[in-house]
């Protein structure tokens, strides 16, 4: 009997450890990369503000895996990515999962105004729950999400290098 209740006294407590640690990281998580291409941000733009031409840069809309509703309205996988909001200066989306978990993608265009040099900056932010398992999982998200971002903005530089 003193085994059991110890074996449920440790469980109790390692779970509570658990969910401390977890609190104690952060709830909102954010992953950016960055790219310097040498053409105009208005050479870069089209590439960008319309889905339709994703599929030049971005992995999984270049084969079956992806597919395209509209200019603002695909599925990447198991993901559905839709552009909200489109200005001068950035394209803000939004990405859901099949667990309906929200990413906010924003790709913002600096430019310096005497330079041919635009500075392509992505990144995505997630609201994260109190879960221990959801925010020690996001511990990931910087390797995972930052490498494909890595990747795609390189094929958007060379994208945007070539058509120059």
């Amino acid at each position: 009997m003193k085994l059991v209740k110890l074996v449920l006294f440790s469980i109790v407590a390692l779970f509570v450890i658990v969910c401390f640690i977890g609190i104690l990281l952060p709830s909102k998580v954010l992953v950016s990369r960055a790219v310097n291409i040498t053409a105009d941000k208005d050479s870069i733009m089209p590439l960008v503000r319309n889905i339709h031409e994703w599929g030049q840069w971005m992995e999984g809309l270049d084969n079956a895996s992806g597919q395209v509703y509209s200019d603002t309205h695909a599925r990447l996988g198991n993901t559905e990515v839709k552009i909200g909001t489109v200005t001068e200066t950035s394209v803000v989306s939004t990405w859901v999962n099949q667990k309906q978990q929200l990413q906010t993608s924003s790709i913002t265009f600096i430019q310096n105004p005497h330079e041919r040099l635009t500075i392509v900056q992505w990144q995505f932010e997630q609201e994260l729950a109190w879960y221990p398992w959801e925010r020690l999982g996001s511990m990931m998200n910087d390797k995972i999400l930052g490498t494909m971002m890595e990747k795609n903005l390189n094929k958007l530089k060379a994208r945007a290098e070539k058509n120059r």
